[in-house]
Formats: structure tokens, sequence, C-alpha cells
């Protein structure tokens, strides 16, 4: 299968394209800088020049393949991030991606995120992404749509934590704090916990989805079903060497500022139904057991883009 990859040289996309090329499949990876480009040539993928912006070029490129994985977002949780426009585009790329593909059953593998969890049950498969101003996200509404034109269109479901070696999101960024405060911090007593998967496990489940999710399948790619924070910002002041505390709510911003919120995240999940139905099971290492490894502790350049 010949299958176009968006997102290609992030955190996520890159693993997406090694698992692809390992199971014999071709790739055509999306770069829009010249170090981009590189990187997706020395992964053994082609290059499509261009970015989500360009919408009539995702058109031909997907157009051109036999399936497409997108995993390409803007994300930006600074102050000044506008979460609204990223989701626009977003789903004028998987609008794209359903005009290049209606009618030819091809598939179409959507990235989003966790749905949360009922009050005192767990996120499954059958849960759906509520409408959150805060932080809007049409990734899953819009690949539904596209698999009523057509198109085998799936969404993976991805928690907070997407872990492993060379991880530069949440992770990293609590213990950059950490590491600059002095302080390990959680809120409360740190019960709630994170759904957590390791970015190999979730490529291999990207991998199984364009392959075989049938239109309109919700797969979710959970590893551990819920990680304490506590637990998390043990292991943290543990390797800075930092103390470990509590904090009140109201003292959460001023430690961890506008990533406060997802200090608190408290969404057990599970992915029992995608195992079962597709024989995915995850292998690596869970999150506490990965960040135990060290390699958090490395620093690190991000990837390229």
């Amino acid at each position: 299968m010949r299958v176009f990859v968006t997102g290609a040289t992030g955190w996520i996309g890159s693993a997406v394209v090694q698992d692809l090329l390992s199971a014999g499949h071709q790739v055509v990876g999306l770069a829009r800088s010249d170090k981009g480009a590189a990187a997706v040539t020395a992964a053994g993928a082609e290059v499509f020049r261009g970015s989500l912006e360009d919408t009539d070029g995702l058109r031909t490129a997907a157009a051109a393949a036999d399936g497409v994985i997108h995993t390409g977002y803007v994300h930006d949780f600074s102050p000044t991030g506008d979460p609204a426009a990223a989701a626009a585009l977003d789903g004028r790329v998987i609008a794209a991606f359903g005009d290049a593909l209606a009618g030819t059953g091809k598939p179409l593998v959507v990235a989003s995120a966790l749905p949360p969890a009922p009050a005192g049950g767990i996120s499954t498969e059958a849960e759906r992404l509520p409408d959150n101003p805060a932080h809007p996200r049409v990734s899953e509404p819009a690949a539904l749509a596209v698999a009523d034109r057509g198109v085998r269109a799936s969404v993976v479901r991805l928690p907070p934590s997407v872990h492993g070696e060379g991880d530069y999101w949440f992770i990293p960024i609590f213990i950059n704090i950490a590491s600059k405060t002095g302080l390990s911090a959680y809120i409360g007593d740190g019960a709630n916990v994170w759904p957590a998967v390791h970015r190999l496990d979730a490529a291999r489940l990207f991998r199984i989805a364009v392959e075989q999710a049938p239109a309109g399948t919700l797969l979710n790619a959970v590893g551990d079903e819920g990680v304490p924070f506590h637990d998390i910002a043990e292991v943290i002041g543990r390797h800075l060497q930092v103390p470990v505390k509590s904090l009140a709510v109201e003292e959460a911003r001023a430690q961890f500022g506008t990533l406060a919120g997802f200090a608190g995240i408290d969404n057990p999940a599970s992915s029992a139904i995608t195992q079962q139905r597709f024989g995915w099971h995850p292998a690596e290492p869970g999150l506490i057991a990965d960040l135990d490894q060290g390699h958090y502790f490395v620093v690190r350049d991000e990837p390229a883009s």
C-alpha cells in the first residue's frame, strides 16, 4: 500500500512512517521545510513538499495514494495560541482528504484525542468527544463525516501522554517546570489519572487501522489505563532530586501556568474493544517504567518539521 502521512516528521508521525516501512508499505511523507524533507528521506520515505495550509496540495497527494494517515496538527499551548484556528484548519484538511478519496473506499486514518470518561466510569470506544470551546477538536466528527462519503475513514484516539525516547510534549514540559522551580508538584492528593501509550505501540495501531479498520471505526490507543499524577510527580522528583509536593488548586496555576488544567486531568481510559477487535496489544514499557529508564532527563532538540 502507498500511504501518504501528514506529520511525518513529528513525534507520532515519524514512528508511524517507520512502522509502515517495516511492514512493507510505501510511504510518502509531508514536509514543509528542507530539514523536514531531509528527515523524511533519511527515514526511507518519499517526500511531498507542502503544508497543512495547502489543501490543494494535500488533495493531490491523497489522490495519488492508496491511503492516508493524518497525524499533523498545529499544537500551541502558549498563552498566545489559537486552538480554534488550529481546529478549523484540521477540519479543512480532513475535508480536503474527503474530497480526494470520496467514493474510492480507500482508508483515511485521523489522529484525535480521547474523550473524557463518564462520571465514575472509564472512557471507552463508545464515548464521543464533547464540545470544548477552550480546547476545540473537530478531528473525530470531521473524519466520521468523511466516512459517509465512501471513504474507509477511522479515528485513532490518543491519550495525553504518548511517551517514549525523544518525547518533547507534556511529560518533558512538566519535567522542565520541576527543574526550573525546584519542585515536582501534583494537585491535591494527586490521585487523578492520565491514560498513556508508548509511541511505538501507537504507531502500530495507526498501521493496523489503515490496513484493517472499517469506515467509522473509533480506536483507543491506550496502554496504561490510568497513571496517578502523583506517581508521575514522584518519578520526576526522584530523577531531578527535587522535593515532591501537593499543591492546592489555586496554587497550581503559579506552578504549571497554562498547563495547570492538564496537570489535573483525570481520565481513566480503556482500549479493550480495540485490542479485542484488531489484535493490537501494547508491548512497550508503560509510562512509569519508561520514565525510570532515564532518557526523559536528557536534553534533546525537537524533531524536524
